[in-house]
């Protein structure tokens, strides 16, 4: 994930790759942040702070008011436009 510091109403394009047997698969948003911050998964076996697996989550607000929640993981790259 490209280390940026994120602040509310800063405009941004988030560009996520996953990688499959067939190849890379590119998927990119563009918005409005509304939020940044660790937060946890149900996942109870992992074993990580507070029996919890926490990950980053990105909130969003696109042009046309869709609100977005974005996972990052470290292939994201963020871009402030």
């Amino acid at each position: 994930m490209s280390r940026v510091s994120l602040e509310p109403a800063q405009q941004v394009r988030v560009v996520q790759t996953v990688r499959t047997r067939a190849g890379p698969w590119q998927t990119q948003v563009e918005g409005k942040v509304m939020s940044c911050e660790s937060r946890p998964t149900g996942s109870w076996f992992a074993h990580g702070k507070h029996d919890r697996f926490w990950l980053q989550r990105l909130r969003l607000q696109k042009a046309d008011g869709e609100v977005v929640d974005l996972i990052l993981d470290p292939e994201s790259v963020i871009s402030v436009i």
